[in-house]
């Protein structure tokens, strides 16, 4: 079994999703008393957030780059950043280190074409619904990604942060979260990305017909999968 080598902590409580993934997924593989092999190397997310809001990419690259090699030193075969938003510096940390990471677009897109998705609706922060480092990689697979108007933009920003981020999980949020990819899907998306890692523990499948795509199962599934073959 390989050792997955996990950059977490952006926020804690979606980390806990990952390890709580990857482990029932190898213990389904595996039986008996199997769980996955994992380093986990957990930034404090208040650095991180001051890094974004500010715009200082450059200076959260670093923290995750110091972060990546610790975990190759560690004994980790493979990475993963626990997050969508901090995919912005995927290449520079991967460039940093000398074992692969596993881009966390890349496998929802896998999903998507899996699942014969080409037109979608993406939710997550301001940086991955705004910028086009997350969306890029969708579009270079095909698939046109829709996101909500600027009004729910800033709602779905402000829920994930000084909600979720902190472990709040308003009923007035989750509803408000239902009617916007009611919208995306009027708008003719056949699915739903969720693209940040806190938004699974405020809505998922059983709360709409519509297509969900959660990224931390996706990841933290691949990341299973990966560390068995």
């Amino acid at each position: 079994m390989k050792t997955v080598g996990l950059i977490g902590g952006m926020s804690w409580e979606s980390t806990v999703g990952y390890y709580r993934i990857l482990n029932q997924t190898v213990a389904r593989e595996l039986g008996h008393q199997h769980s996955a092999k994992c380093l986990l190397y957990s930034v404090d997310f208040q650095t991180i957030e001051e890094c974004q809001s500010t715009g200082d990419w450059d200076r959260s690259a670093a923290i995750l780059i110091d972060a990546a090699q610790r975990l190759e030193k560690g004994g980790a075969d493979f990475i993963l950043i626990c997050t969508n938003t901090m995919h912005k510096v995927f290449d520079q940390v991967q460039h940093s280190v000398s074992i692969p990471l596993l881009h966390i677009a890349q496998v929802t897109a896998d999903e998507l074409i899996k699942n014969r998705i080409n037109k979608v609706g993406l939710l997550g922060t301001i940086y991955t619904m705004e910028q086009d480092f997350y969306k890029s990689v969708l579009v270079d697979r095909n698939i046109e990604v829709l996101v909500p108007d600027e009004d729910d933009r800033n709602f779905i920003n402000r829920v994930i942060y000084n909600e979720l981020c902190h472990g709040l999980f308003e009923k007035s949020s989750k509803e408000r979260f239902l009617t916007i990819i009611k919208k995306l899907a009027d708008q003719g998306v056949q699915g739903i990305i969720l693209g940040c890692t806190e938004i699974g523990m405020l809505v998922n499948q059983n709360d709409t017909d519509i297509r969900l795509f959660d990224t931390t199962e996706i990841h933290a599934y691949r990341a299973a999968m990966k560390s068995l073959e």
